[in-house]
């Protein structure tokens, strides 16, 4: 059983960090819906020539998905994979031991 406690713990801290990310991603879009929804005429300020605050918050709302995207990966590559490897080996260490 004390095994298996290291991947709960891995696993709990995989579900928080997804969890946290697709709640940012859901507040910054619902958040740009609904200033379409509500707020065209904010949506509306001109910014430059051809470039109003709608298309900005647009064109950042999905470059924030990019962003929380690689956020992730690079807290997947540099933390959790090395978590599981060395959940793994001591996992498999433990059961080595076991058969001897």
């Amino acid at each position: 059983m004390s095994t298996t406690d290291p991947i709960h713990a891995i696993a709990t801290k995989r579900w928080t960090i997804a969890l946290i990310l697709s709640v940012l991603m859901l507040v910054i879009y619902l958040g740009f819906i609904l200033l379409v929804a509500f707020g065209k005429g904010l949506l509306s300020i001109l910014l430059t020539q051809g470039l109003s605050l709608g298309i900005l918050l647009g064109a950042l709302t999905i470059v924030s998905c990019w962003i929380l995207s690689i956020v992730y990966v690079v807290w997947a590559n540099r933390g959790y994979d090395e978590a599981v490897a060395r959940a793994v080996a001591a996992a498999s260490t433990a059961s080595s031991g076991r058969k001897s």
